[in-house]
């Protein structure tokens, strides 16, 4: 079995353009989103050890905010969810499985989490 290092950013709440009905097709829509990133491990992380031997969060949470394209609705969460799994394979040949949770914070009458979780692996 090989070691990995797992990345992970839960809970990130971002409006995004996404729904099947009318009401909710035409204004953003509250999403929390939480990932976490399965990363090629190195064998040991000295007191001095370089970022660029992990990946920065911050490249986690572009993938569910910036890089999300403007002015583009998504018909299903799961088509979120998927952009940003494609986004972070493409941005590290080092990411080799990407789980995305996405609640739909709109929908939610009594607390209640409803939405989907969705586990790609490096094609």
């Amino acid at each position: 079995m090989r070691d990995l290092l797992q990345l992970q950013v839960h809970d990130f709440e971002v409006q995004v353009l996404t729904g099947v009905y009318s009401e909710e097709t035409h204004l953003p829509q509250p999403l929390r989103i939480s990932m976490t990133v399965d990363l090629d491990c190195p064998e040991h992380f000295a007191p001095d050890t370089p970022l660029s031997a992990s990946k920065s969060y911050l490249d986690l949470k572009h993938a569910a905010s910036e890089a999300l394209p403007q002015g583009v609705h998504f018909t299903l969460i799961e088509g979120v969810a998927d952009h940003i799994a494609r986004t972070l394979f493409i941005s590290d040949p080092r990411v080799q499985r990407v789980e995305v949770s996405i609640v739909k914070l709109a929908i939610a009458e009594a607390g209640e989490s409803i939405g989907i979780r969705l586990v790609r692996h490096r094609p």
